[in-house]
């Protein structure tokens, strides 16, 4: 795959590939990142501290006392031939998602603007399988794709101070779920109970670059019943979990 070398002050390098937000691009940045981040670990690659993935580069983080810039550039292109050969597990969540008008203030007008019905729209959101193609922005806040074509719609032209924690969220052709309370721009479809980002978890942020997401419609009672459980410790995450395997 073509890419081309981006130097990032004198302690990082960014390979770039494509321009376009594509499952393809992103599933070959997410095998080279897994494959060198097991050398990492392995120290089979001295001088290379990490590797952080996006849409469709790759950041590499080098000690410069230990590596020059084009040292690292030869180091990491066997990486980048390899490819994806060994991005095969990854964790499929299936997350509950209330769409009352009280969790929901966008589902209306999103409805209005693409000539569907509130229905429609919730059902076409539910039908996608989501990759999550990266984290960024706040902690714990995974961008995942690719949204249905019939709900794609740019962002609010007036961004909201305050989005609630666990608002589900559309813009573009992605979709999110924000873990916690901060300013937002993307139209707001629903809310979801389960906590993508807590600091006391041993593991804090629950997504990971290449899991993959999908969404059930669930009741009002049922919505809080998960929010009560989970504020008395007693959610099984597990019941949302599967571990599966990638073709």
């Amino acid at each position: 795959m073509d890419y081309r070398v981006l130097n990032l002050g004198d302690r990082a390098i960014t390979f770039e590939f494509g321009s376009v937000i594509s499952r393809c691009v992103n599933h070959h940045v997410l095998g080279v990142h897994a494959n060198l981040k097991e050398s990492i670990s392995n120290g089979l690659v001295k001088g290379i501290i990490e590797s952080v993935p996006t849409f469709r580069s790759l950041t590499v983080h080098f000690d410069p006392t230990v590596l020059f810039p084009e040292e690292v550039v030869n180091l990491v292109a066997p990486y980048i031939e390899e490819g994806n050969s060994d991005l095969n597990a990854t964790t499929k969540w299936i997350f509950p998602v209330c769409y009352g008008d009280q969790y929901a203030p966008d589902l209306k007008e999103v409805a209005e603007r693409t000539g569907l019905t509130k229905d429609e729209v919730i059902s076409i959101h539910q039908e996608t399988v989501y990759d999550v193609f990266m984290l960024g922005f706040l902690p714990g806040f995974a961008f995942m794709g690719l949204l249905d074509e019939r709900l794609r719609l740019p962002r609010r032209s007036q961004p909201r101070t305050a989005v609630p924690k666990g608002s589900l969220a559309i813009a573009d052709q992605l979709t999110a779920v924000y873990p916690s309370e901060s300013p937002g721009g993307w139209h707001l479809i629903g809310r979801m109970p389960i906590d993508l980002f807590d600091a006391k978890r041993k593991e804090p942020v629950l997504l990971k670059a290449g899991d993959q997401v999908c969404f059930r419609r669930v009741s009002k009672q049922e919505f809080e019943s998960i929010q009560q459980a989970l504020a008395m410790g007693e959610y099984d995450y597990s019941s949302i979990r599967q571990e599966k395997e990638v073709a």
